[in-house]
């Protein structure tokens, strides 16, 4: 996965700042065989004791016992992020969802035509739900989280679907603010393979 040299982020002293740790050890080795990578890696390796209690959280709240399938709790991420337009994480997270469904075309048909999509429909209920979490927070009522149950889902996935939503939203702005930036489509899939497979913490 040979790559040109990759666009800086907006914090640069923040990005050639490597503590020691394990996102410090795949940046440097990225960089030395001259690969790309993904930039949030700068962002979790600037304060790795620190950013080691968010990757926990991050593990927990995607791939712990839920309610909802890791597929679908990526697929909340990724929903998410596109309406958020932050493209490294829309890319990144549709790159797992694809990788644990087995289809990049249906992630891209859910996320850009959720109506028009095969998703069943209590799913669709999940997305628009997190759509209104991120998009119109000021208006949202208890009768929103009704909807959710009589559509079958219990307090705990509704819970669940919040807390993706909410981790998001940060790592959106987050990752945005920062100016990490989104890699090539095999980049974004090859990266994503492993945190399907591998999940979310390192070292």
């Amino acid at each position: 996965m040979q790559t040109t040299a990759m666009s800086p982020m907006f914090l640069p002293d923040i990005e050639n700042d490597l503590k020691p740790g394990p996102y410090s050890d795949m940046i440097r080795s990225a960089r030395e065989s001259g690969r790309e990578y993904w930039q949030i890696w700068n962002l979790f390796g600037f304060f790795p004791e620190t950013s080691a209690h968010l990757a926990r959280f991050t593990q927990g709240v995607m791939r712990g016992p839920s309610p909802l399938s890791p597929a679908l709790r990526e697929l909340i991420a990724t929903y998410t992020s596109y309406l958020n337009e932050c493209e490294f994480c829309m890319k990144s997270h549709a790159a797992v969802t694809a990788d644990l469904l087995g289809s990049e075309d249906f992630v891209w048909k859910v996320v850009r035509d959720l109506g028009g999509s095969s998703l069943p429909e209590n799913e669709k209920a999940l997305l628009r739900f997190a759509g209104k979490v991120t998009k119109d927070l000021a208006s949202f009522t208890a009768a929103d989280v009704q909807k959710l149950r009589e559509a079958g889902w219990s307090d705990e996935a509704v819970f669940y679907t919040i807390t993706v939503c909410a981790l998001f939203n940060f790592y959106n702005r987050w990752v945005t603010a920062s100016g990490v930036h989104s890699v090539s489509e095999e980049g974004h899939r090859s990266h994503g393979k492993v945190i399907a497979q591998k999940g979310y913490v390192r070292g």
